[in-house]
């Protein structure tokens, strides 16, 4: 099975693209910062990785302010170029202040 949690930052975001079907299209680099435990020790970890959501799950991100905190959702493929990976991201919860999980849009 393929698929990614990933709780992070929405980083950075590339104008709306649309794909040769048409579809519309989003670059985005997430964010991740936190305290893990490996092997009994706390591991402190940080990261980067590139992102791309394709259909109606770029309406949501299109409009979700960088910097905003959210679990993301999807699979994980090799890069167009063969280098490194790339998180396709499928749907998204973001959590308010009041700590309550909103759904963002799923792809029918």
């Amino acid at each position: 099975m393929n698929r990614l949690l990933l709780s992070a930052q929405l980083s950075e975001r590339a104008a709306l693209r649309y794909t040769p079907a048409g579809l519309p299209a989003l670059d985005l680099v997430l964010k991740h910062e936190s305290e893990l435990s490996e092997n009994g020790q706390p591991r402190k970890v940080s990261m980067e990785m590139r992102a791309v959501a394709i259909g109606e799950v770029t309406q949501g991100l299109a409009a979700m302010a960088l910097g905003t905190a959210a679990v993301f959702a999807g699979f994980v493929t090799s890069a167009r170029n063969g280098r490194g990976l790339l998180f396709h991201i499928t749907q998204f919860d973001f959590v308010t202040h009041s700590s309550e999980i909103h759904h963002a849009p799923t792809p029918r």
